[in-house]
């Protein structure tokens, strides 16, 4: 039995990976959800000056005539330097935006293979990519992918058609598997910084990332990608990284660092949800300061109903 390309014994195969890896039927799949985020009417307004929609509510919009108000008109588009000066109201008309760039910057790196409930980080990164790439071509626009593995960089140009979307699936699929063999800690700075040299134009980008593997330059290339594009910094996160776990004596480890702690101190679970709240906060405040539009995700709640929410 065939379906784009998977045969029933390499489906019994992902089944085996189901929230490790994401499979290409997985990544199709987010298809579904594309009406329901069509139908949320305050879904993901930006943080930038006035109440301006994201990707996900429509195409872009450019100016182009003032005309007078007439009944029914939206009255947030009232050109009021004009209504002043002619004593009576006037409102601005736009058209639609053709052909857009949506740009996600997928992070697959070492510390996104991680999650105890659901699914680990870099799967829900890999649905969350797919379901602005279905949102995309829904809007007649382009999709292209940034996939950063820790180590390596890919940039794949924008396309607006279904056939370079599988192909983008299978990439990310097969990315998805290989990091759980091997995982790489690299600066997610180096990828921005690559797909500003790279990439020419205005556009929206999306950068799905748990945000560990950062330096000092990423809001400094953050702030440069502003200046041209719409940019969104959407946070993956698993429950563990903002809740202790159950009270106990936990033993860690991470290469030959090794911890034990005792979750039941309550100075330990106050210290522990502060450390995360504290890291939170310093990343949205930075969001703030250079006009880049801030999410979190949770890996164990279904990511179209945390986009729905909003």
């Amino acid at each position: 039995m065939q379906f784009f390309g998977w045969n029933l014994q390499a489906t019994k195969k992902q089944d085996e990976l189901k929230g490790l890896a994401v499979s290409v039927n997985e990544l199709i799949e987010q298809q579904r959800y594309v009406p329901y985020l069509s139908m949320s009417e305050n879904m993901m307004t930006s943080d930038r000056a006035g109440d301006v929609k994201s990707v996900f509510k429509g195409r872009g919009m450019e100016f182009e005539e003032v005309r007078t108000y007439n009944f029914g008109d939206d009255i947030r588009d009232i050109d009021w330097r004009v209504t002043a000066r002619k004593a009576e109201p006037y409102t601005k008309l736009f058209r639609e935006e053709k052909d857009r760039e949506i740009v996600v910057l997928l992070d697959l790196s070492s510390s996104m293979v991680f999650g105890t409930k659901g699914e680990l980080k870099s799967v829900a990164a890999a649905k969350l990519a797919a379901l602005i790439g279905w949102m995309t071509l829904k809007n007649k626009d382009r999709f292209g992918l940034l996939l950063f593995d820790g180590k390596d960089t890919t940039y794949y140009k924008p396309q607006n058609n279904q056939k370079s979307l599988m192909m983008l699936f299978q990439v990310i699929a097969d990315k998805s598997k290989q990091i759980l063999r091997e995982n790489y800690d690299g600066d997610l700075s180096a990828a921005l910084k690559m797909f500003e040299l790279s990439h020419k134009g205005q556009g929206t980008f999306f950068v799905l990332s748990d945000f560990y593997n950062i330096s000092d330059k990423f809001f400094k290339n953050i702030a440069a990608l502003s200046r041209q594009h719409c940019v969104y910094c959407w946070r993956i996160f698993d429950i563990l990284e903002d809740i202790a776990p159950f009270d106990g004596v936990y033993a860690a480890q991470n290469g030959e660092q090794k911890v034990v702690f005792d979750t039941s101190v309550e100075a330990f679970k106050t210290e522990y949800r502060q450390h995360f709240a504290l890291q939170r906060q310093n990343f949205q405040i930075n969001c703030q300061k250079f006009f880049c539009r801030y999410l979190e995700i949770r890996t164990d709640s279904p990511i179209f109903k945390q986009l729905v929410r909003l």
